[in-house]
């Protein structure tokens, strides 16, 4: 169990031993404040307008529009949320194109020296894909962020035909998904300023074909413990899935999603927050207000995306704001990872690690021209934390 683990469920612990699982918010650590990159400053922007700590490096893998290496395969519009998958010695590197109509998602192979050796179309014809989450049984869940938007699983070597819709895991405006394989239960953000969060309990793992859509319940505060309760109907008409059970949690609009060591961490775009559920003992926080960031500014604002390392470092992209991907250590302390420069019109989408962990992707959606057309994906080398 990582150190921000560790405390944090020692405190919520105690809570609930000593307030019946009515935690105050006195019980539970402060979120993350202020403090020094564990990588050090940002360095002079780099060839890309990249800036990044010292003994880090970026490239361009990708611009949409453009053919991918020499693949002759045609990158796509507005790249948003992705994820790594291995593939035999290399890896692949998958992301969604929110665009509608068109949509779906795209992915490019690399070589175990990081060559990029091919790239292809996933999933097709659907619209808005927006985030999504990577299954243990190693597919690609890429979510449309519409009303009545559907779930699809794709495999990462395609082709597109295989990818298939996933009607159970409800209708909504769907942004992020993360499997936990010790629950066995997927989690689900909904992207609106009265959204909810949700679980997916397949009848059989493995198999997202059939199961239960369950929202989470507790009450208006910060900090608490949840519950789950049955969504009667995921087809989420006519009556919207946020709108079916009395007490369910409204997020202000959730983005992205990750899960690790019995935690689950989610992002809601419109109070600039990360919020930590902690699954062992049903009980959430905040892992990150920027109202409540001292001493100085608040490093991070527009949080969108989110991944984590081995080491239970935080990754969170901005969606605008000064373009950043900012870190949020197991100590509490939040701080610029890199920042993108000359890209205001833009937002940062789809961080990944490769399986080594040495290696990080992520895109602009609109790049330097402001416009879907112009998205570029990059990677990051350098001395990531184990």
């Amino acid at each position: 169990m990582k150190r921000r683990n560790f405390l944090r469920a020692a405190v919520v612990g105690a809570g609930v031993t000593a307030f019946g699982n009515r935690l105050s918010g006195a019980a539970l650590a402060a979120p993350a404040q202020n403090g020094p990159s564990p990588y050090g400053a940002l360095q002079a922007a780099d060839a890309n307008g990249i800036q990044l700590p010292a003994g880090f490096t970026s490239r361009v893998i990708a611009r949409s529009g453009q053919q991918v290496a020499s693949t002759g395969y045609t990158w796509h519009s507005a790249p948003d949320g992705g994820a790594v998958f291995a593939d035999g010695s290399g890896w692949i590197y998958v992301s969604n194109s929110e665009i509608t109509p068109g949509g779906g998602a795209s992915a490019v192979k690399f070589d175990a020296s990081g060559n990029i050796t091919g790239a292809h179309r996933i999933l097709a014809n659907t619209r808005q894909n927006c985030a999504g989450g990577k299954t243990p049984w190693n597919t690609w869940l890429s979510c449309e962020e519409i009303d009545l938007g559907f779930v699809y699983e794709c495999q990462p070597n395609g082709p597109a035909t295989a990818a298939v819709q996933r009607p159970a895991m409800g209708k909504f405006k769907h942004e992020a998904a993360a499997a936990d394989p010790v629950r066995k239960v997927v989690y689900l953000t909904e992207d609106t300023s009265d959204g909810c969060f949700y679980r997916f309990v397949p009848t059989t793992w493995g198999n997202l074909s059939a199961g239960t859509l369950q929202v989470l319940k507790a009450g208006t505060a910060t900090s608490g413990s949840f519950t789950w309760a049955n969504v009667p109907d995921p087809d989420g008409s006519p009556t919207a899935t946020r709108n079916q059970v009395s007490g369910a949690k409204r997020f202000n609009g959730g983005e992205g999603l990750h899960y690790a060591n019995d935690t689950a961490w989610f992002t809601t775009k419109g109070d600039n927050r990360v919020w930590q559920l902690n699954l062992t003992n049903n009980t959430y926080e905040l892992a990150y207000d920027d109202s409540l960031v001292s001493p100085g500014s608040a490093p991070l604002t527009g949080v969108d995306n989110v991944t984590g390392t081995s080491s239970g470092d935080l990754y969170v992209a901005e969606d605008g704001g000064n373009m950043e991907i900012c870190i949020i250590t197991p100590n509490d302390i939040v701080a610029p990872f890199l920042r993108i420069n000359g890209q205001s019109s833009s937002e940062i989408c789809g961080p990944a690690f490769t399986p080594a962990g040495n290696r990080l992707y992520f895109s602009s959606q609109r790049g330097t021209s402001g416009s879907s057309s112009g998205g570029i994906t990059y990677e990051v080398t350098g001395p990531f934390r184990a």
